[in-house]
This record gives structure tokens, C-alpha cells and sequence, in this order.
């Protein structure tokens, strides 16, 4: 196969586009489709101060690298979740990365602030995924907010993207189903949120740090073994191999035609949002999913 755009052996087969790209021409293709996820969803100006919310995965540097090649004020914030070996790896992956790259780096540890994922993992009796999502959540809304950042960016690629979506569409949630998206503008004690990788794909933002000589953390997080998010992550790479673009199809089809029915929906049903008592969150409740957490853990 040769390259698409300039006709040199290429490098990386992309069936879902059908074409392929040697290197340089790849990395050109990968910036500019982040660069039309921000100005199609107006993610972005240059005047903004983003907060990168980085894993030490490979889709959450991907990103931060790129928004800083692409000359935007950015600075990393690595939640160090406290689970023994896995995060030490993660944390030291992060680091490395930016102080390679000379990127600011925030970091908060839930050990330091009385939440390590083990131990909040062994109060609870429901799965530990949900809670620490929603732990990390609140960590990095707490970080843009208090930081004076204008947007907070995750490194969301389209596979994760398509396999929230799908089970959002499985139970019919139609709460989350209002929010889906590459935006979400800050609101009632929330900060404005943005995916820029919502267009490129898993196995795209694999090639792309193979490209750029990025090294991720590698590793999957061992509490994760059976979770939901990823078997439907599996279903739809089977059904991709065998029907290249149907996850683009899905994803941008529920965009362009989906999600302003459920926005209605959600204004009219949607529970309204106060401080939290303990600690001034947004919540629906009286006091928010961490703080009652926190109060599980003594």
C-alpha cells in the first residue's frame, strides 16, 4: 500500500478511512484531525489555559503532546490513585514524560487526600470502577476550578467514546445520553470539558506515540478484570473489523441526530443541582458521592 497523500510506502493502514500513510504523513493526518474536532466543536481558542487530565496511558499523552505542538497553553494533572505498584508505575511514567517534554505538571494524591483507591475498594461492597471514576472526576474538576483553568481536557478517544455511548443506549440513560460529547460547557459548578480525541481511534493514537517515541504506561489497572466497558469495547472491535467506519458512523450519527433530543429530554427531567454541605460540590443530593465516601471510610 502506498500513501495516500504523498505516495511513499506507507506505514500504517487505516480501513476505516480506507487509506494508509507512511510515518510523516500519519503524524500530519493525526494533527489535523484534533485540530477539526476543535474548531468543528469550538473546543477551543488560543487564549484558554487547559488542565490535561493525563493517565500515563497512551491517549491521554498523545493529547497532551499534541495540543503543546500545536501551541496551546497546557498543563498536565496526574491523579496518583495509591493502588500498590500500579500507580507508582503510572506516576513515574507521567513524570518522566514531562519533564522530557518540559510540560507543567499537577500532581494530587488520594492517598493524601484520605481516598487510596485499595482502601476505599475494600469499604465498599458494590464494584470499585464507578467509585473511582467518579473520584477522579471530582479531582479534576476540583483542580481546574481552584487552578483558574478555562477547560479541562481528557484524552477520550472515539473507541471510548463509542463503548460509552453504547451502554449509555443499552439501559437508555438518558441523563448521560444529554451530555455525550466532544463538549461540555461549564455549568452550575463545573468546568468546561472537551475531548479533542474523540475523532481518532485507539489503534490510531497507538501508532502516533509508536511515531513519536512516547513510552505509556502499559499496564491495565488491576481492579478492572471484568468490567462492562471493556466487553462492549470488545464487541465493537469485532464488529469493526468486520464493517470498517462503524464506530465513526455511530459516534458522529448520534452527534449530528441524536443528542439534541436527549438534551430536551433532560432539560425537562433533569435534577437540579446544589452545593454539596460538606464540601461545595454540584450534587443532586445533600451531600456528593465523595464526601459520602469519605464519611464510609471514617
Amino acid at each position: 500500500m502506498k500513501c495516500r497523500r504523498c505516495k511513499a510506502p506507507a506505514v500504517v493502514a487505516l480501513p476505516s478511512h480506507n487509506t494508509g500513510f507512511c510515518p510523516e504523513c500519519f503524524l500530519m493526518f493525526f494533527s489535523r484531525q484534533i485540530e477539526r474536532t476543535i474548531k468543528s466543536y469550538k473546543l477551543l481558542t488560543p487564549d484558554d489555559r487547559i488542565l490535561v487530565a493525563v493517565s500515563g496511558g497512551k491517549d491521554s499523552l498523545a493529547l497532551m503532546l499534541e495540543l503543546k505542538l500545536l501551541g496551546y497553553n497546557a498543563t498536565g494533572l496526574h491523579v496518583d490513585l495509591g493502588i500498590p505498584g500500579s500507580s507508582e508505575q503510572a506516576r513515574a511514567t507521567v513524570e518522566r514524560f514531562c519533564r522530557d517534554r518540559d510540560i507543567e505538571l499537577r500532581v494530587v494524591e488520594l492517598e493524601h487526600e484520605g481516598l487510596p483507591i485499595p482502601k476505599v475498594k475494600a469499604a465498599l461492597t458494590r464494584p470499585i470502577c464507578s467509585a473511582c471514576g467518579k473520584i477522579k472526576r471530582y479531582y479534576f474538576n476540583k483542580a481546574a476550578i481552584d487552578g483558574g483553568f478555562t477547560v479541562l481536557a481528557t484524552g477520550h478517544n472515539l473507541d471510548d467514546e463509542v463503548s460509552r455511548l453504547f451502554a449509555n443506549v443499552l439501559r437508555w440513560d438518558t441523563g448521560y445520553l444529554s451530555d455525550q460529547g466532544p463538549l461540555l460547557p461549564a455549568a452550575n459548578g463545573f468546568a468546561r470539558k472537551i475531548k479533542p480525541l474523540s475523532r481518532v481511534s485507539e489503534f490510531e493514537t497507538a501508532n502516533y506515540c509508536f511515531l513519536r517515541s512516547i513510552v505509556p504506561h502499559m499496564s491495565a489497572c488491576p481492579y478492572s478484570h471484568g468490567a462492562s466497558f471493556t466487553a462492549h469495547k470488545a464487541l465493537w472491535a469485532d464488529l469493526e473489523e468486520r464493517m470498517p467506519g462503524q464506530k465513526r458512523s455511530f459516534y458522529e450519527g448520534f452527534l449530528q441526530r441524536g443528542r439534541q433530543a436527549f438534551a430536551r429530554l433532560d432539560e425537562e427531567q433533569g435534577t437540579p443541582l446544589n452545593a454539596c454541605t460538606s464540601c461545595g460540590y454540584p450534587t443532586s443530593a445533600e451531600t456528593c458521592g465523595v464526601c459520602r465516601v469519605r464519611a464510609l471510610l471514617g
